[in-house]
């Protein structure tokens, strides 16, 4: 069992930056697990917007966000970080945190365990 807790959220206006952070708790993550965020806006389908290998560090972007947003972890604290610049009136979504505790190079990243999600508001 993994217990994920974002925060951060809140409203700010086009331009501005804002810093989420998910907190986790419980199951040790393995040396292969991989750690995502995910935003959902009014009337959309939840989409992807970056991960980051627990291990390696290597990340992953969605095209919308690359260059304004920045993911990273802190392994110690067991909390991952979204630092987001430049935001934009379509950025307006709730933010979730998920996590695949040991991904399956067979089956690929299947993310198991989820937040509650963080509400992130953009003015223009």
């Amino acid at each position: 069992q993994v217990h994920l807790v974002e925060s951060g959220g809140g409203l700010v206006q086009a331009g501005g930056s804002l810093r989420l952070s998910c907190a986790a708790s419980g199951r040790t993550f393995s040396a292969y697990a991989m750690v995502g965020w995910f935003r959902q806006a009014p009337g959309k389908e939840r989409e992807f917007v970056a991960s980051i290998s627990w291990s390696t560090g290597n990340t992953y972007y969605a095209d919308s966000v690359k260059a304004r947003f920045t993911i990273s972890r802190d392994n110690a604290k067991n909390t991952v970080y979204l630092r987001m610049n430049s935001l934009k009136p379509e950025d307006t979504a709730v933010y979730y945190c998920a996590a695949d505790v040991a991904v399956d190079p067979h089956i690929g990243v299947e993310y198991d365990y989820w937040g509650q999600g963080t509400q992130v508001t953009v003015s223009s």
